[in-house]
């Protein structure tokens, strides 16, 4: 089972860029994205053997979330809970049979850190969500999470350290939420691998330097780490300023 997780930063722009390209050579049985920026009906994609699933923002241009799988769920939910407004399109959940898979575009906390209480309130929303969900079977949490979760992970980490992304409170969230039973499958799988980055400034040859942050995570429930046999970010793929990342797991 292959799942892909990526910030296209506005879909039908990377749509220009190659992304259904890319979708059919990788041929993911889940294909999350993030940051769709669009609303209902602007864009129509044709993806033969795909069901789609899509979480607007009210906001136009902004956010949105999309999940293409070729499993039909036993379930499909918005947000943290049933009926509550969900205005950002921030969260989907599939619900199958022996797993949930949760697609996420976390709130940054901008550059002055004006949202980082908001982006913390967030965080423990999202540990109590997951570990809930985790209570009743195992949880596949991917998507852009707007952190940097080791030195390891970003180019320039002293440089960085407490800037939007890189406080020390958003990591230490993140390390609260792997400490509830969750494992991190790119650092699981390459613990001491550097310069292996999903997001890049638009800044001029940052890209081509390599100057970036990995900012992009496939999680998995600790249950399910016997399954995993593969992690990678590809880091070849352009047409956002984020790369897609994969895992694949023994899972059907």
């Amino acid at each position: 089972m292959r799942i892909i997780s990526w910030n296209v930063n506005g879909l039908r722009a990377c749509v220009k860029k190659g992304f259904l390209e890319y979708f059919q050579e990788v041929n993911a049985d889940f294909f999350c994205v993030q940051e769709t920026k669009l609303q209902e009906g602007q864009i129509h994609l044709e993806l033969d053997g795909y069901e789609q699933y899509w979480n607007y923002a009210v906001k136009k241009g902004y956010s949105g979330t999309a999940v293409f799988t070729k499993k039909t769920p036993l379930s499909v939910s918005y947000g943290f809970e049933e009926g509550e407004s969900e205005p950002e399109g921030r969260i989907i959940t599939l619900e199958y049979e022996s797993f949930y898979l949760v697609n996420v575009y976390t709130p940054n906390a901008k550059r002055d850190l004006s949202r980082l209480p908001y982006r913390l309130e967030w965080e423990d929303r999202m540990r109590e969500y997951l570990t809930q969900l985790q209570q009743k079977k195992p949880v596949i949490y991917c998507g852009d999470l707007n952190v940097a979760h080791q030195e390891i992970d970003l180019k320039n980490d002293k440089a960085n350290k407490g800037n939007s992304g890189f406080t020390d409170e958003e990591r230490e969230k993140m390390t609260k939420l792997l400490n509830e039973g969750f494992i991190d499958t790119f650092r699981s799988m390459h613990p001491n691998v550097t310069d292996k980055y999903s997001w890049w400034s638009y800044m001029n040859k940052v890209r081509e330097r390599n100057i970036g942050w990995r900012i992009d995570y496939i999680i998995l429930s600790e249950t399910l780490k016997p399954h995993l046999v593969k992690a990678e970010i590809h880091d070849h793929i352009y047409g956002s300023d984020h790369c897609p990342v994969m895992a694949e797991l023994t899972l059907t």
